[in-house]
């Protein structure tokens, strides 16, 4: 199958989901996700907000809040196709949303490359040796590629969401560990590494 018709599958299944459902299997990744040591150790976590269908993150940013850790989002430059992690220290304001339901930060301190110490990645789907399947976009695979970046890779998705194999190119990159609301899959390891 190829990622046009993958991406099409995984986005029905995503939508397909009661939101009930999705807001006590996102409590659950979430969980999941706290739980990590590279989560627990980490100082600056980069993480997604949330689409509309996507793992609710706003828990896991809400405890790293809490617990004195920096919070930065990606801010997107849809011109130059590139995302730069801003520290943010609210849910609720200093947002624009654009048609897709996704949050940009309007400001917001950038943080260093070099000084992540974790990076939550979402996907419409990844596979247990952490392969992931954006949107199409190519802005985590481009981030990753940045030799700066030293970060853990962590991919956040729902148990439906992680697929037997996802189709890939030499510019992909993979995560390290993906977490789900059923489990915590440890995955390869990168290319090259």
């Amino acid at each position: 199958m190829d990622k046009v018709e993958l991406r099409g599958q995984l986005r029905n299944r995503l939508l397909a989901m009661p939101p009930e459902q999705r807001k006590e299997k996102s409590r659950k990744a979430c969980r999941n996700l706290m739980a990590l040591e590279q989560y627990q150790g980490a100082s600056i976590i980069m993480i997604y907000l949330s689409l509309p269908h996507e793992v609710d993150t706003s828990e896991a940013i809400l405890h790293a809040w809490q617990l004195g850790k920096t919070i930065a989002v990606p801010k997107i430059s849809w011109q130059q196709r590139h995302m730069i992690p801003v520290q943010i220290s609210s849910l609720e304001t200093g947002f624009s949303t654009g048609a897709s339901g996704l949050r940009n930060p309007v400001a917001g301190v950038p943080i260093p490359f070099g000084q992540i110490d974790l990076v939550v990645a979402p996907a419409l789907g990844f596979d247990r040796l952490g392969n992931r399947l954006g949107r199409g976009g190519s802005f985590y695979d481009r981030f990753f590629a940045n030799e700066e970046v030293i970060a853990s890779r962590c991919g956040l998705a729902f148990a439906e969401q992680v697929v037997d194999s996802i189709p890939t190119t030499d510019s992909d990159e993979p995560v390290d560990f993906v977490v789900t609301d059923a489990e915590v899959i440890r995955c390869k390891g990168r290319k090259g590494a």
